[in-house]
C-alpha cells in the first residue's frame, strides 16, 4: 500500500546533527492498520491512533520471541502506545516506544467480518493523510469493529455507515439532502442518484435509484452526528442505512472508486479470489 523503507535495524544512538526528538510523550490509544516486515528482528507498523490520526513506526524487536510487542501488535485490538521520534534514514516514522493492552472486550472477527475488519483498514491507508488526527472517525471504528458479525443485515448496514462518515471526514461527501448541482431540497418521493463527479443529482428514467425520502433520512442522521455521542448517533446512521442496503453498497462502492483515483481495493479483490477458490473445490451438487 505504502513504499516500504529498506530492511536494515536502524542505529541505537540519534543520527550527528541532533538528539532523538520525542513525540507523544502520553500514551495514545491505538489500532493496527497493517506491518510488514523491517528487518530480522523488526516491524514497520502503520497505526491509527485517536490522538495524531494515521501514524507509521519502527516496532524495534517486535519479531524476537521474547517480545512482549508480538501478541499486541495484532489487527483490530486496542492499544495504547508511545513514540519516539528521531530525524534519520527513516524520515517521518517514528519509533515506537511502549505498547500495551488499551482495555476493554477484545475483538475477534471471524468469516465474512475478518475481510470486512482488513477492508476498513485498508480505507483508512487509502483515504487518509497520516499525521491528520480524526478522533471522531477513530471511535467510529472502534464501535463498527464492534458491529462487525452480529447478523449478516447488521454487518452490512455498519460496513455503510462507516464509508458515509470516511468520506464526509475527507471532506468529498455533497450534502446529501439538496440536489448538488441546484441545491434545491429533495422530493421524497423522487428518485436520485450520488454521482462521483456531480453529487446528488435527479435519476433519468430506468435508473435504479434510491428514493428523495431514504436520501434525507442519510442526511438528518449525518446532521445529528457532531453532537451526540459515537454509539447513538452511529446506531442511527447504521438504521437508516439498512433502509437501501443494495443500492447503497453500489453507490459509495462508486464514489470511494472515484476518490482513489480508480485504483482498486486489494481487500476486494482477495474476497473475490476466496470466493472463486471456494466455488471450485466445493464437491458438486
Amino acid at each position: 500500500m505504502n513504499s516500504e523503507p529498506a530492511a536494515s535495524e536502524p542505529a541505537a544512538t540519534p543520527s550527528a546533527g541532533g538528539a532523538a526528538r520525542r513525540s507523544g510523550a502520553a500514551a495514545q490509544s491505538a489500532f493496527v492498520l497493517h506491518s510488514y516486515d523491517w528487518s530480522e528482528t523488526s516491524l514497520i507498523v502503520e497505526l491509527f491512533t485517536r490522538d495524531t490520526g494515521r501514524v507509521v513506526a519502527a516496532a524495534k524487536g517486535a519479531k524476537r520471541p521474547t517480545s512482549q510487542l508480538r501478541a499486541l501488535l495484532m489487527p483490530f485490538q486496542p492499544v495504547a502506545v508511545q513514540f519516539a521520534r528521531s530525524r534519520g534514514d527513516l524520515g517521518e516514522v517514528r519509533t515506537l516506544r511502549t505498547a500495551e493492552w488499551g482495555g476493554g472486550e477484545a475483538t475477534v472477527l471471524q468469516g465474512s467480518d475478518w475481510f470486512s475488519g482488513f477492508y476498513l483498514n485498508e480505507l483508512l491507508l487509502r483515504m487518509l493523510a497520516r499525521d491528520d488526527p480524526h478522533p471522531r472517525l477513530f471511535d467510529v471504528y472502534a464501535a463498527t469493529l464492534r458491529s462487525l458479525g452480529r447478523s449478516e443485515a447488521g454487518s452490512e448496514a455498519a460496513l455503510r455507515a462507516f464509508e458515509l462518515l470516511l468520506l464526509r471526514e475527507s471532506g468529498v461527501l455533497p450534502d446529501l439532502g439538496r440536489i448538488t448541482p441546484t441545491q434545491k431540497a429533495l422530493a421524497p418521493v423522487g428518485g436520485y442518484l450520488l454521482r462521483a463527479d456531480q453529487g446528488l443529482v435527479e435519476a433519468a428514467a430506468g435508473e435504479a435509484a434510491i428514493t428523495g425520502e431514504s436520501w434525507l433520512a442519510l442526511s438528518a442522521a449525518l446532521e445529528r452526528w457532531a453532537g451526540q455521542p459515537v454509539d447513538g448517533a452511529l446506531r442511527a446512521l447504521q438504521a437508516a442505512c439498512a433502509r437501501e442496503l443494495p443500492a447503497l453498497k453500489t453507490v459509495l462502492r462508486g464514489q470511494l472508486h472515484y476518490h482513489l483515483g480508480g485504483a482498486p481495493l486489494r481487500t476486494r479483490q482477495l474476497v473475490l479470489d476466496t470466493q472463486r477458490l471456494l466455488e471450485a473445490n466445493s464437491p458438486p451438487r
